[in-house]
């Protein structure tokens, strides 16, 4: 019965200490048929704090958890539209294009690339073309 204890006497905590604590504890080790039922609950509330129902209850956390996940979502778009808008360039660089995809892929096979088992391992260098 640690809120009966007079350590906890605050009237600010969430369970203050019984101030009839001293009568109650006198009664609690009688027959508990001559209790009332105000004063069992008391007891109960000195003993264990809260009820099944309260202990149960849903707590709302799941609202804190939601709202601080959509709004790192939404600062993270702010930041990928920021950096999209100011720091990308408008245009794609010219080593994007077709052909220089092409001739850097033609230099690739000339060098012979990781002739082992990488990019130049798949080019049949007596026909010029890819194996099959």
């Amino acid at each position: 019965m640690w809120n009966l204890s007079p350590l906890n006497t605050s009237p600010h905590s969430f369970h203050p200490s019984l101030h009839k604590g001293k009568a109650l504890r006198e009664k609690e080790k009688g027959d508990w048929k001559k209790l009332t039922l105000e004063e069992k609950k008391q007891l109960y509330r000195a003993s264990f704090c809260q009820t099944f129902v309260e202990m149960d209850a849903p707590t709302g956390e799941w609202k804190t958890v939601t709202g601080c996940t959509l709004f790192f979502i939404s600062v993270a778009l702010w930041v990928f539209m920021g950096m999209k808008l100011f720091v990308y360039p408008k245009e794609l660089p010219p080593t994007f294009s077709e052909e220089r995809q092409q001739a850097q892929m033609q230099r690739m096979i000339d060098i012979s690339v990781n002739p082992v088992e990488g990019f130049a391992s798949h080019w049949d260098y007596e026909k010029n073309d890819w194996k099959k």
